[in-house]
Parts: C-alpha cells; sequence; structure tokens
C-alpha cells in the first residue's frame, strides 16, 4: 500500500474503528503494517493524528479536523469513480444501522429486491435498540426513530406510524380491559426501549393531556422482546405499529384505549457523510424512501 489515496483511506478506517489492528483486518495487513503506514503519514504532515493507547487510538484535535476534511474528498473521489464506471454497478460494502425489531419487520423484507438490483454489493446490518454513533462504528446509514441529535447528518424521513397500547387477548380475558388511562394503574405493564417513559405514560384526547403513573414486573432492553412478552399476556405494552403491525393484525395483541393519542414514531434514514456520502448509501436510502412511500405499511 504505497499510494497515497490508499494511505488516506486507511487513516480514515483508523479514526472510525478506533483500532490499526481492526482496520488491518478489512484489507489483511498486520497491525505493524498499518502502524508503520499511519506513522509515515504523520511524519509526511509534520502533525500526530492520533493518540495511542494500549487499548485503542483515538484522533488528536488535529486528526480530527484532518478527518473532516479528508472524508468529503474520498467520498467525491469515489462517486467519480462510479459515475465513469461503464456498467455503472454499485460494489463493496454497505453498513446499515437500526433498531432490531425495526430491521426485522420492514428492513430485510425490502433487502432481496435491492440486492438483486445490485449483486456486487455486500450489506451489513448493525442491529441494536441502543444510540448509535455513525463515525465510531463505521455506519453509513442509520434508519432512526425520534429526535435527531446528528444535527450534521442528512436526513431523509421515511415515514412515521401512530404510537399505541395493546396486550394478548389472554391477558385482558384475565386483567380486564382498561377503559380509561387512569384503569393503567392496577395493570401489568412492560417497559421496553420503545415505551413512553419507565414510569410514566402521557395521554391526549380532546385538547387535554394525561399523565399515569405505570409499573410493572419486567424491564426489557430490545423492543422485538417486549413485543413477545405482550404476545405471551405478561401485559400492556407502549410501542409504534412498526413493532406490533402483524401480532395486532393477526389477533395475538389486542390495541386498547384507542381513542387516546400517545404520539407518533418517526423514522429518518440518515447518511453518514452528508451530502457526499458513498453512492451505495444514497442508493439505499431512495430505494427505501421510494419503497415505503408506495408500500401499504406505511
Amino acid at each position: 500500500m504505497s499510494d497515497r489515496i490508499s494511505t488516506l483511506r486507511l487513516f480514515c478506517r483508523v479514526a472510525i474503528l478506533g483500532s490499526f489492528t481492526a482496520a488491518g483486518q478489512e484489507i489483511d495487513l498486520s497491525q505493524p503494517s498499518v502502524s508503520r503506514i499511519i506513522s509515515k503519514l504523520e511524519k509526511d504532515l509534520g502533525a500526530a493524528l492520533f493518540v495511542r493507547s494500549t487499548h485503542a487510538v483515538k484522533l488528536t484535535e488535529a486528526g480530527e479536523d484532518y478527518l473532516a476534511r479528508i472524508e468529503p474528498i474520498l467520498a467525491a473521489l469515489e462517486e467519480a469513480n462510479h459515475l465513469v464506471r461503464s456498467d455503472g454497478k454499485l460494489q463493496g460494502r454497505l453498513r446499515v444501522g437500526s433498531a432490531l425489531s425495526f430491521a426485522e419487520r420492514e428492513i430485510v423484507p425490502r433487502l432481496p429486491d435491492f440486492l438483486a438490483q445490485h449483486p456486487d454489493l455486500n450489506v451489513d446490518l448493525v442491529l441494536t435498540d441502543s444510540f448509535q454513533d455513525l463515525i465510531d462504528q463505521g455506519i453509513d446509514v442509520a434508519l432512526r426513530f425520534g429526535s435527531l441529535r446528528d444535527s450534521t447528518m442528512v436526513a431523509r424521513p421515511l415515514g412515521g406510524k401512530p404510537r399505541l397500547l395493546a396486550a394478548s387477548p389472554a391477558y385482558l380475558a384475565k386483567a380486564g380491559t382498561p377503559k380509561t388511562p387512569a384503569d393503567l394503574a392496577g395493570h401489568q405493564v412492560i417497559i421496553g426501549p420503545s415505551s413512553m417513559g419507565a414510569t410514566g405514560w402521557n395521554f391526549k384526547k380532546d385538547g387535554k393531556t394525561l399523565s399515569v403513573r405505570v409499573e410493572g414486573q419486567l424491564m426489557v432492553t430490545v423492543n422485538e422482546v417486549s413485543t413477545v412478552a405482550a404476545v405471551a399476556g405478561m401485559g400492556i405494552i407502549s410501542t409504534s405499529f412498526w413493532g406490533c403491525r402483524a401480532e395486532i393484525e393477526s389477533g395475538e395483541l389486542v390495541q386498547i384505549l384507542a381513542d387516546w393519542e400517545i404520539g407518533t414514531a418517526e423514522v429518518n434514514a440518515l447518511l453518514a457523510g452528508g451530502k457526499s456520502a458513498k453512492p451505495s448509501a444514497r442508493a439505499f436510502v431512495d430505494y427505501l424512501v421510494a419503497s415505503f412511500r408506495d408500500s401499504a405499511s406505511i
């Protein structure tokens, strides 16, 4: 790896992954080789780009500034290479971050058609219900609910679905069906990452807002598990229609307090690199926007 462009690409991967070893593994280079290449780059620039430790490498202030300037250039170069290819094929690896439930229910079913259109492209799904940092985790596209913290990212809205409360018929037969939000005080509630709040749920109706304190024996960190627990009759969940559409339609879950509003779950696709995002990332987001727009599930 002697050319400058390859060195700059390696620098970006080390910065994103925080590891010489991990960056080297992507291109079959040893950790010492990566370290030598980066050290030479630093010598040529006359500035330290990384602070090394036994556990990780972190960008210096100069490194952060260099990364911010280099990434758009490399993205533009990739775009130029893509445009002049005679076949125009998307290649390489695309990393997509998403909540597990949303990916399982809404993204994976849409992947076969997209990948059939781009057989030379590989997709990595990075799934967690926790907040994902696009830069730290090397994510090209993040599918995110709610308010957006990445103000420098380009966001494309995919749509929204109302939030709702639901429980299994078996649970409601045993514990009774709540008629008002106040009735929830006597029910088991499953607290998950999609819940409105760990202890209080807010309701709106006829211009009035009502807050109800809720409690439950079960708290989970993955929204899909809260839906499974509700189907098993363990209590009432607060979630988006995205997270329980199949169970509502099959009758495994029943919506309750449907005449009360509890908000809307909006989902956006965030592009790492903004307008300089890699072609495959932009193509995937364009595909999702069109698919969700045309789908009856929106």
